[in-house]
């Protein structure tokens, strides 16, 4: 269904084909990580693990999750601290899962718009299905962002090299425009994560504003395309003068 999308689709557009949202991210957390969860009836299990997550994304945004204690998110969830334990053991292993969901999403995304002949074409639904990710799955990638520094650091370095994966193939499509040198489009990727990444991460700039999520999509998509234009326009340019000057 991803296919059938056109390249500068809307939230709308992206909610009806992406397999993955706010409602059955639940289901794929489970089983990623149904091995290390010792409850075995799915649907008292899915629940509890939307319990804890939704009760840990609360608790970080007020006390902060390195401060936040296992007792803490009992007291959250309602739930004992056996109970707590038949999903996880410690804060570790809750951000790790937080993590993983997030660079499993993620990493699904380079393949999602592979089909399209044109490579900035794939960048920009690239930094749109982001975008979009980010509203859909605000609190997930805004702890990510906020907290990653209390992941182990096994985990750390998972979460770093699985970052520089999704920068390099963005930086190689826009090298492969022809239009930038690999420093330019190393540089440019980095531009494209980080608008994309405002989003979600200072959100408070946008609140009492109009600008909708399609339009903030829409205006990092136009400053990219902007951006390799120019670069090419500027290369013509020369060109023509080198040519004249012959």
């Amino acid at each position: 269904m991803i296919d059938t999308l056109p390249v500068n689709f809307t939230l709308a557009e992206f909610r009806k084909v992406t397999p993955i949202n706010e409602l059955n991210i639940w289901d794929c957390l489970l089983e990623r990580n149904g091995e290390r969860i010792s409850v075995k009836r799915r649907d008292t299990a899915r629940d509890n693990l939307q319990r804890i997550l939704i009760s840990t994304f609360g608790l970080a945004n007020t006390v902060g999750f390195r401060a936040m204690t296992l007792r803490d998110l009992c007291r959250e969830t309602g739930m004992s601290m056996g109970g707590l334990y038949g999903y996880i053991q410690n804060k570790d292993q809750l951000a790790a899962m937080i993590e993983d969901m997030v660079r499993y999403v993620s990493g699904m995304l380079p393949d999602w718009f592979r089909h399209l002949p044109s490579p900035l074409d794939q960048v920009e639904c690239m930094v749109r299905a982001h975008i979009y990710f980010a509203e859909i799955l605000q609190p997930w990638l805004f702890f990510v962002f906020l907290e990653s520094r209390t992941l182990a650091p096994a985990q750390r370095k998972v979460a770093k090299a699985s970052e520089l994966t999704t920068h390099e193939h963005i930086a190689t499509l826009l090298e492969s425009t022809g239009n930038l040198t690999a420093a330019e489009a190393f540089l440019l990727a980095a531009h494209c994560m980080a608008l994309a990444q405002d989003w979600h991460v200072k959100r408070w700039k946008f609140r009492s504003t109009p600008v909708c999520v399609d339009e903030f999509a829409d205006s990092v998509v136009q400053l990219i395309r902007a951006r390799v234009t120019m670069v090419s326009g500027r290369a013509r340019s020369a060109g023509a003068t080198d040519l004249a000057t012959a």
